[in-house]
């Protein structure tokens, strides 16, 4: 059984109490508590440790060593100032996800730099103390079908997380790219159990980042991102067959991205934002379609609009409550090469687990469409 370390730095014991509107109502505890049940749920022991002295975690850490499989570390203040806890991290040589509650790319200019963050295999922010779930579930997925980074462009984001099947008698391939409503605190990491599914079911899988809001992303750059990791990701996998699977606002790029393919693919679009003029009208995701669009119009960048012809793949949950089934059923209505399939009762995040049987029913679909 893996064991990982929860560790918490400076003013974390005050949780609950201090500034509950950035960090929220749960104390320490209750983050404790949670992080062993979702542990549990990964069969992955978990312990944790905080301390509010630069000194004390940096011991905390050295004792890691031969003890811990991985370590979720929220470094607090200390995230912006300490190199010696970079060093510390970096020396022990465990794989290190750094946690933050609040949103701090939009906070104090000084809160927007971190130096332990080159030491760390990934960065969580903003996404409240739930951020604590996704960094377990990354290390245990990494750990579990370990990927290769491989960069597709020259810029910070231009990378993807490929995974290569135990056999590689197939060449057929499915790209994920993650949703989020374009925004920066979400990450490919929310994709990674799909990923080592899919390789465990003999596809190869890339799961893809990309520039997002407020990292040089919005229309047209993300979907140019988008574009040239399939392009590269076909070429250098020698791939007879590909389906690039998006969910959520990925399901907007999965199905724009075709314009600027050199090869035709199988987009599959999962509870996604295929009508921008809509989306708009509907204030889906909270202002998000209009601060990506960024004044072009939304007939130049949607989906029903640009990729309404030829061979797609449309599943939505008829109880989305981020983005309306409505949004599929008009996409549907003006492509007749659309496979359309509506779940009943489905949300918006079960295609995110890949027990779920929402997600089993994608996998019987690229099976049968990718002829595997």
């Amino acid at each position: 059984m893996d064991r990982y370390l929860i560790l918490n730095g400076p003013n974390l014991n005050l949780l609950g109490t201090r500034d509950p509107h950035t960090y929220g109502s749960q104390t320490l505890a209750d983050v404790e508590d949670a992080c062993r049940s979702w542990g549990a749920e990964l069969g992955v022991q978990i312990e944790t440790a905080q301390s509010n002295h630069e000194g004390a975690l940096i011991d905390t850490l050295h004792d890691a060593r031969l003890v811990y499989d991985g370590i979720v570390f929220n470094p607090g203040a200390y995230t912006h100032t300490s190199y010696a806890l970079h060093d510390a991290i970096d020396a022990i040589g465990i794989p290190t996800v750094e946690i933050h509650i609040s949103n701090v790319a939009e906070r104090e200019e000084w809160r927007q730099k971190s130096v332990v963050r080159p030491a760390c295999v990934a960065t969580i922010y903003g996404r409240g103390t739930d951020g604590y779930r996704a960094a377990i579930r990354h290390l245990f997925h990494r750990s579990e079908w370990p990927a290769e980074v491989v960069r597709y462009a020259d810029h910070a984001d231009g990378v993807m997380d490929v995974r290569r099947p135990a056999t590689e008698d197939r060449r057929v391939g499915v790209v994920l790219v993650h949703g989020g409503f374009w925004r920066h605190m979400w990450t490919r990491d929310i994709m990674d159990g799909l990923a080592v599914d899919l390789a465990r079911r003999g596809f190869h899988s890339a799961n893809v980042e990309y520039r997002r809001l407020r990292t040089g992303g919005g229309w047209p750059v993300t979907v140019h991102d988008v574009t040239q990791a399939i392009e590269h990701f076909r070429t250098t996998a020698n791939l007879e067959s590909l389906a690039v699977v998006g969910h959520s606002a990925g399901g907007h790029l999965a199905l724009m991205a075709q314009a600027g393919a050199t090869s035709p693919y199988l987009p599959v679009s999962l509870g996604g934002v295929l009508d921008m003029e809509h989306a708009l009208a509907e204030d889906i995701g909270g202002g998000a379609p209009r601060a990506f669009l960024g004044g072009a119009s939304p007939a130049d960048a949607s989906p029903i609009v640009h990729a309404a012809a030829g061979e797609t793949v449309v599943v939505h949950g008829t109880a989305d409550d981020r983005v309306p089934v409505a949004q599929a059923r008009r996409y549907a209505d003006v492509n007749d090469q659309c496979e359309y399939i509506e779940l009943e009762g489905v949300g918006h995040f079960e295609f995110l687990e890949r027990s779920d049987p929402a997600w089993m029913r994608v996998v019987e679909v690229l099976t049968r469409r990718l002829q595997t």
